[in-house]
């Protein structure tokens, strides 16, 4: 199984590029974020078209997550759904072949020190409560995907120094990612390239991509059941590379 996450940016402006890339990869699941379009703007025909079924959690101008999968889609869930009131959609999970996997748009942060930035560690904290409610670690197979906002390492961050006191970077942000992993959660990426230098992220300011100032900031992470089955995994710098892209590339495992 071929399991991809991608923030596309806004669907509307990449449904063909999205389209075009299922066509030529054919991944089993695509997990999508920042579809900056609510529900009933989602390209559900045209996915199809390609032999994907969509799971969506829309929101107008902002955010935005869904699920498109060649096989059935069941007991999909929208939110964290934890009883606060939050309007942002982040979050989508859905059971796939007895695999739970979630599409996650995680908080940016803005700054560090605002409002949004603990809007973004309180969030972390808040899923980590749902995996913790929701599922056993160490029985049940489950794959978060999606664009995190945080590089874990030095080693994803083509240049430390100029981001280590950002939010997507900083000790803070960081020590939230171990005690959301601390659930029981791998980065069954970063074995596959355990010498750093794999980037999905390149800020289209400062011309970021051209100058390979690039950040590893969109990832899955598995429970040790599912980890243990990944057998490759790939980001597709070349999509990032097209006329007009996102300013992510597509990240893909693939599961024995």
């Amino acid at each position: 199984m071929k399991v991809a996450t991608w923030n596309v940016n806004s669907i509307r402006a990449r449904q063909q590029p999205v389209i075009d890339w299922l066509d030529a990869v054919r991944p089993d699941v695509l997990c999508l974020q920042e579809l900056k379009v609510g529900d009933e703007d989602f390209p559900f025909e045209s996915i199809a078209e390609s032999g994907y079924e969509s799971a969506v959690f829309g929101e107008k101008t902002y955010n935005g997550v869904a699920i498109v999968s060649r096989y059935p889609l069941q007991d999909v869930e929208r939110g964290l759904n934890d009883g606060q009131e939050d309007p942002q959609a982040r979050l989508i999970s859905a059971c796939i072949e007895g695999i739970t996997i979630f599409s996650a748009y995680f908080p940016n942060g803005g700054e560090v020190g605002s409002d949004k930035f603990d809007y973004k560690l309180r969030w972390m904290s808040r899923l980590r409560a749902l995996l913790a409610k929701r599922f056993d670690p160490e029985t049940d197979q489950v794959a978060l995907c999606g664009d995190f906002n945080v590089a874990p390492w030095d080693e994803d961050v083509a240049r430390p120094a100029e981001w280590r006191s950002s939010v997507l970077a900083c000790d803070a942000v960081r020590e939230a990612l171990e005690d959301l992993a601390s659930f029981g959660l791998q980065d069954v990426v970063r074995p596959f390239h355990p010498q750093g230098g794999l980037y999905s992220w390149w800020d289209y300011r400062g011309r970021g991509f051209e100058r390979g100032n690039g950040l590893r900031i969109d990832h899955i992470y598995c429970t040790p059941r599912l980890a243990e089955r990944a057998i490759g995994a790939i980001v597709d710098r070349e999509e990032r590379a097209r006329k007009s892209p996102s300013d992510h590339a597509p990240v893909m495992v693939e599961f024995a």
